[in-house]
């Protein structure tokens, strides 16, 4: 899989990619939670933030998937849940972590995770995962990620478990 990193600096050039395999990865999903237009606003917070980092993958049928996150402000955390104690030190916040559906279950989702922490001055890595999903949640404890607690980030937010993974 080719790998191409991408900054704040590129957000406006990859935005549709971004938004387009969103579509393809909740295409079965009528939530509105999940709905193209919520989630570019999501999309453009993230990547207004000056240290945004985007990783997508490429094969030769075309795009594979993307994951992106920036740094928290120093002690910043997850809406709605305390940070947990004894976290010290920069914290990653994994935002997004999307694979198109032909490609999922091949381990693509886990090299971009990887390609996107690699380069990353944290400590610790976060993420949320939505607690209707248990088998999500299962793959990232495979990746050596634990469970901090559950949090609702707004009104109409499904309910999240709050994961960490030390690095």
């Amino acid at each position: 899989m080719d790998l191409r990193r991408h900054t704040h600096v590129d957000a406006q050039d990859v935005r549709s990619l971004l938004l387009d395999i969103h579509d393809a990865a909740y295409v079965d999903n009528p939530d509105p939670f999940h709905s193209r237009e919520r989630f570019s606003s999501f999309l453009d917070l993230w990547s207004s933030r000056e240290n945004w980092q985007c990783v997508s993958g490429w094969e030769a049928s075309g795009p594979v998937g993307y994951t992106y996150g920036s740094l928290f402000k120093p002690g910043g955390w997850w809406k709605g849940h305390a940070r947990p104690l004894g976290l010290r030190g920069p914290v990653f916040a994994l935002s997004e972590l999307m694979v198109v559906p032909e490609w999922r279950g091949t381990g693509r989702a886990r090299q971009l995770h990887e390609a996107l922490l690699a380069p990353v001055p944290a400590r610790a890595v976060t993420l949320l995962v939505e607690t209707g999903k248990p088998r999500v949640r299962a793959l990232y404890e495979t990746w050596g990620y634990e469970k901090a607690g559950e949090t609702s980030s707004s009104d109409d937010s499904p309910t999240s478990s709050v994961m960490v993974r030390k690095l």
